[in-house]
């Protein structure tokens, strides 16, 4: 493993997604305590063209080259679902810490596999969840403790778009894609993480489009004991996401809970129950920020030792039995046990 000294991480990025090339790189590039230093892609002028795109000083022809870089301390990995354990274990090995995308591997004992490499290699290993580190979500989870809303007791989630184009990872069965693996993490993770625990048993329903056999239209009941919490996702509706978490004596929706725009505030909703009018509304508001550019920072932050890893391959491990748990409900119509 590198020695991380006191300038700034050199973050590579394993390969050249769109979804990286987009919204993660460019969110990266702002950050004060790491540099992009390489991109890499199985296709050498694909790579030398973003990396010029960007800025990025080194562009590599393949993973394993990038992978061998001795400069480079830190992986970024936005590879599709069905490569993200393999390739973050090749990374830990080269002595690198990573940053997978979610959601982090495609069923549990992949999840036990790359802890196990961790823990062999003494690498930091994280979930690209960035709404962990979002203020929004820091505010909700906060208000929620404190009891603002009093007991929390219903959590309702819907993230949902229209994608039915056959090329997409996200419509190939055999890459791990379909909403459940997209997009219901979202919700699977947001409520465990208001919650600080993981579900006791979960329900679901699951609609699978009939040529690309990937679930696209998928529900779920997660039973937390005291708490439910209900979601609805979908590849083939219309573009729609909120979270609402509902207490005793009041309520808290966020309006734009997981593509947090980086252009503009966000907002939440803290309804304090008077009445079903919206009387007893009030708004808070959060300044403008690039919720990429705070993971960014927050897990450099955590290979320094500064901070923990911001989601740890252990709340992975829960969200990854929690959509085990809903495919297997799902396909034996009936609650399953965590």
């Amino acid at each position: 493993m590198l020695l991380i000294m006191s300038t700034r991480l050199r973050w590579g990025i394993l390969s050249s997604s769109k979804f990286a090339r987009t919204k993660v790189i460019p969110a990266l590039l702002r950050a004060e305590s790491l540099e992009v230093a390489a991109i890499c892609s199985r296709d050498l002028a694909a790579a030398q063209a973003h990396a010029a795109t960007f800025g990025i000083p080194t562009a590599y022809g393949s993973y394993d080259e990038l992978l061998a870089d001795p400069t480079i301390d830190v992986i970024y990995n936005p590879l599709p679902n069905h490569l993200h354990v393999e390739w973050s274990i090749r990374a830990a090995r080269a002595g690198k810490h990573v940053l997978c995308e979610k959601p982090l591997g495609v069923n549990i004992a992949e999840v036990d596999s790359l802890i196990a490499v961790r823990n062999e290699t003494n690498v930091k290993i994280g979930e690209a969840f960035m709404v962990a580190t979002h203020p929004q979500w820091l505010w909700v989870k906060a208000a929620i403790d404190e009891g603002k809303i009093g007991q929390l007791r219903a959590i309702q989630g819907f993230f949902s778009y229209t994608n039915t184009d056959p090329a997409n990872i996200r419509n190939k069965a055999d890459a791990a894609g379909g909403a459940i693996m997209d997009i219901g993490c979202y919700p699977i993770f947001t409520s465990r993480f208001v919650t600080g625990r993981d579900p006791l048993r979960v329900c679901a329903q699951i609609e699978r489009d009939p040529n690309f056999q990937t679930d696209r239209l998928s529900s779920a009941i997660l039973d937390f004991g005291d708490v439910h919490c209900q979601f609805t996702c979908s590849t083939q509706t219309n573009p729609y996401q909120r979270m609402q978490f509902h207490g005793t004596r009041g309520r808290i929706e966020i309006e734009i809970p997981f593509n947090a725009p980086p252009d503009r505030p966000t907002r939440v909703f803290m309804d304090d129950g008077r009445d079903v009018f919206g009387s007893g509304i009030s708004v808070q508001t959060f300044d403008t920020c690039d919720q990429y550019t705070i993971e960014g920072e927050a897990f450099t932050a955590a290979v320094r030792g500064e901070r923990p890893v911001p989601v740890p391959l252990e709340a992975a491990r829960g969200n990854m039995l929690t959509i085990d748990a809903v495919f297997q409900s799902a396909r034996e119509n009936r609650w399953v046990s965590l």
